[in-house]
């Protein structure tokens, strides 16, 4: 009886740590399978993720503009007191001047303290230069991968 004890609790055992396994792997899957959904979306839905994402970043008042006429913005938001006017762009090459033109341009329309595109992907060195010329902020898929993990 005892050796049946002991075979029990050993198979047990190794259940419990093969599920362990098996659920550590498929997390760590499925933290790996997230940039590679994000790049497979269509603009809207990247719209509405970065929303989401925004959201759970403690921003508020978070609001997905109408598709056409947006003036360039695709969300807006706040936090802390601050105001954001952002533009969403789910590219498949880097994010050039045109993006960061789009942001300033409705930064202002839009009346917020700040403007920012939002990309799965990084930018162009002339959309760097004009962003910091504009003062526009830039959230390449480095950070948008750091909000991800937060």
């Amino acid at each position: 009886m005892d050796n049946y004890r002991l075979l029990l609790m050993i198979l047990i055992l190794l259940l419990v740590f093969a599920g362990i396994g098996i659920g550590c792997w498929f997390l760590i899957r499925a933290k790996r399978k997230k940039p590679d959904d994000i790049d497979l979306m269509e603009g809207h839905d990247f719209e509405y993720f970065c929303a989401d994402l925004l959201r759970r970043r403690g921003f508020q008042e978070v609001e997905v503009t109408k598709g056409s006429g947006d003036y360039g913005i695709d969300i807006l938001a706040e936090k802390e007191g601050v105001t954001y006017a952002i533009q969403c762009k789910c590219y498949a090459a880097p994010v050039g001047v045109k993006a960061v033109q789009e942001a300033y341009a409705g930064r202002d329309y839009y009346d917020r303290m700040v403007g920012a595109v939002l990309t799965n992907q990084y930018f162009t060195t002339p959309a760097v230069e004009a962003a910091k010329k504009l003062k526009i902020l830039l959230w390449d898929r480095g950070y948008l991968e750091s909000m991800l993990e937060e």
